[in-house]
């Protein structure tokens, strides 16, 4: 989809409106790299100066995106992703145990990713594709990627709307605080699973027992 990247975001906008939210959104959120949350700014700040489109449609169309697009993501992880893993998981030290324990750890955790998952440019196009490998409730899953995907286009878009290009410049330091909470917190669980595997794999056994499929 590097086509998306050459085109003026703002052209795209104006030429195809809430078209062009919703298909860039939709994409990004089922895994394809696009600028989804530059496209929400822009088009909530396009809102704001020309009125040539309305707020509430800007958010309405984002929100549409991502839990839609999310969902794809979200049954494409879950129908494909794990299959692959289990043939070809050796090779990158995912064995099954850690397969299973990874499924463990996400059905704990796995809501609090999905809905901060949607707020970081790194998790935004994958934390859908996570949730369905590691076999995330869908019930769950969709509880979280909703809530995740009406309060992000909600919040960045009339923050946007009613700051204007201004959010931009808060949009990048708070992604970047956000990436970096995540890094810390994926770094400081990795340690607690190094430091615990035995005991988080035996877990992971009872609470899943069997073999994967």
């Amino acid at each position: 989809m590097a086509f998306l990247h050459d085109l003026p975001i703002a052209d795209l906008i104006a030429n195809y409106g809430y078209i062009a939210i919703f298909v860039i959104i939709a994409l990004e959120s089922a895994g394809v790299p696009c600028p989804g949350e530059t496209v929400l700014i822009s088009s909530a700040v396009y809102a704001g100066s020309t009125g040539n489109l309305d707020i509430a449609g800007v958010i309405a169309a984002a929100a549409a995106a991502a839990i839609l697009g999310d969902n794809v993501g979200y049954w494409a992880g879950r129908r494909w992703g794990m299959p692959l893993l289990l043939r070809y998981g050796h090779l990158i030290a995912l064995d099954h145990g850690r397969l299973k324990l990874g499924q463990y750890l996400f059905r704990k955790h796995g809501g609090k990713i999905v809905f901060f998952g949607r707020f970081t440019a790194m998790l935004r196009a994958y934390a859908a594709v996570l949730a369905g490998v590691n076999r995330l409730d869908a019930r769950r899953f969709f509880a979280f990627n909703a809530l995740g995907g009406i309060v992000w286009a909600a919040s960045m878009g009339l923050g946007s709307y009613y700051c204007g290009r201004s959010i931009e410049t808060v949009a990048g330091p708070l992604g970047l605080g956000l990436l970096a909470l995540v890094i810390v917190g994926g770094i400081a669980l990795w340690l607690f699973v190094r430091r615990h595997e035995a005991r988080l794999l035996t877990k992971a056994e009872t609470a899943i027992p069997g073999p994967l499929a």
